[in-house]
């Protein structure tokens, strides 16, 4: 048997089997619909609602017990066609030996309140990671508990090259 002739086999059976895996994956991503919730209109819309339901959208999402998040409102931005709220996640993982963690992950929420459209228009919502720009919308963006670990990481890494 020729050498060249197996590993080009092998090479062919590889191939075939990381594209069945692929598109199984994609599949598989395609046929679970990202969650989200129904935002409240621009005229029910609080500032307390707007946390609530904040609350109520990342319970949606999929991730470790160990996670420990906190929501704040942190502005009212007035536009001229919109009044833009800002809200702040802060997300952390405390265990018994270390209750107070080295470093946070924060997400930042935008709930944007129309003056233009119809009053019983849904509300706006787009949120972003900290140190990161892509824009993610409910129920377009599948949330990943890795881009909090990242997050994290990232800061332990740079305080550990910092001497104080």
């Amino acid at each position: 048997m020729d050498l060249n002739t197996s590993s080009s086999n092998t090479t062919q059976q590889s191939v075939h089997i990381t594209e069945d895996a692929i598109l199984t994956a994609v599949k598989t991503l395609e046929d679970t619909p990202v969650k989200n919730i129904n935002w409240a209109s621009c005229e029910d819309f609080t500032v307390d609602l707007g946390r609530e339901q904040i609350e109520e959208y990342i319970s949606t999402w999929e991730f470790h017990d160990n996670w420990l998040h906190w929501c704040d409102y942190m502005a009212k931005e007035e536009l001229e066609f919109s009044v833009c709220h800002h809200y702040r996640v802060r997300w952390s993982t405390p265990t018994a030996r270390k209750p107070m963690p080295r470093a946070t992950a924060c997400m930042y929420f935008f709930i944007e309140v129309s003056k233009i459209k119809p009053k019983n228009s849904p509300v706006k919502v787009v949120y972003v990671l900290e140190g990161n720009r892509y824009v993610h919308r409910p129920g377009k963006s599948r949330f990943q508990e890795k881009w909090l670990k990242d997050i994290i990481e990232s800061k332990i890494i740079l305080m550990d090259k910092i001497d104080f």
